[in-house]
């Protein structure tokens, strides 16, 4: 079965070497509180594992989750964003990420924006939040780091600003549209192919909704061939088949490290907001196995999408969950994903020898 319509078709090389993978996937399905869950893993140019589990919902006639369902995929968009800040950056739309944010949108509050650069916003080491939507300033930019919206909307309106195209505009004329994705986007109104995001609790009030299309929310939705392919995209640095879908630059800049280095090395560590491996770092959520060089990101629905250069891997897992019940550590469970993900490969590694 293709994934890719279109520019990219991979062969289905099922390798029971990953089987610990599904066991990890099946015990956070367990762990959480979701219905649907789904694992994909490209190894070598090769789909080696592809499993669905459950439903869409918890309705009693509920779609079951397969290829074409369609996770919501949190704080994975940002990777998407970070891709359009990188385009910006090549195409000279904006000059350098060491570039005041006030440069680019000088209506903020100087006061409290002062001395914040887009690198600030980019590597979560910006310092500012919000309260009763006003911008507040918790620490110096680049003396440490939080993981707050705040940031995020300030990118997607430099890039808005400054390239005259939305994070949807840039991601559908560079990558979906080229490759043929149908299964990525942000959504307005639910379809049958998209899940239901089973909250921790009824009116759970850090789930939000938007009608926006701009790729600037919360509302994004990706089914996890196509979360896969996104990262094997990376992976192989813009190239398909051959051919430089989009310039490698924008990918390599984009996850390399960008993280200030200021920075305690204890702090995670980000490129254009993936979360990257180089130093080991206590507080990260890639694990402890996995080679320097990878890069990852994870959302609050625990969706994960991890890229391991060094082993020519792309590990992806789904669920339909929204953040972390009671005795559930998810930087924990993400961090064994990952371990688990290497573990195989280096099992393999040892029954070639």
């Amino acid at each position: 079965m293709p994934l890719i319509k279109h520019d990219l078709i991979l062969d289905h090389k099922d390798n029971p070497i990953f089987t610990p993978v599904v066991d990890h996937v099946k015990s956070t399905f367990n762990n959480v509180i979701c219905s649907g869950a789904s694992t994909l893993i490209i190894h070598q140019d090769s789909i080696a594992l592809e499993r669905y589990i459950g439903k869409q919902s918890g309705k009693e006639d509920a779609r079951t989750v397969q290829a074409d369902t369609q996770f919501h995929v949190a704080s994975v968009r940002k990777s998407y964003i970070g891709f359009a800040v990188s385009y910006a950056l090549y195409y000279g739309c904006i000059n350098s990420i060491d570039d005041p944010v006030l440069s680019y949108l000088p209506e903020l509050a100087e006061n409290v924006w002062k001395g914040t650069t887009i690198r600030h916003l980019l590597t979560h080491t910006h310092g500012l939040t919000q309260e009763a939507s006003k911008d507040i300033r918790e620490f110096t930019s680049g003396s440490s780091w939080s993981y707050k919206q705040i940031g995020i909307e300030a990118l997607t309106q430099i890039i808005k600003r400054t390239t005259g195209k939305s994070v949807a505009d840039i991601l559908h004329e560079s990558v979906f549209t080229p490759l043929g994705f149908t299964e990525s986007d942000w959504y307005s109104q639910k379809h049958e192919k998209l899940v239901d995001v089973v909250l921790r609790y009824e009116g759970d009030e850090d789930w939000k909704t938007s009608e926006s299309t701009e790729g600037d929310k919360m509302n994004m939705y990706v089914s996890t061939r196509e979360l896969a392919y996104w990262g094997y995209f990376h992976l192989k640095k813009g190239k398909v088949n051959g051919k430089q879908m989009v310039p490698r630059e924008i990918i390599e800049v984009a996850t390399s490290l960008q993280t200030p280095s200021t920075l305690h090395k204890d702090l995670p560590q980000n490129g254009f907001l993936w979360f990257v491996k180089d130093l080991p770092a206590k507080k990260t959520e890639i694990g402890d196995q996995v080679p320097k060089g990878s890069y990852q990101i994870l959302g609050f629905t625990n969706v994960t999408l991890l890229v391991i250069p060094e082993e020519d891997i792309v590990a992806v897992r789904m669920f339909n969950s929204f953040g972390s019940p009671d005795g559930y550590d998810y930087l924990s469970d993400v961090r064994s994903f990952g371990d688990t993900v290497i573990a195989c490969v280096k099992n393999e590694s040892e029954v070639k020898k």
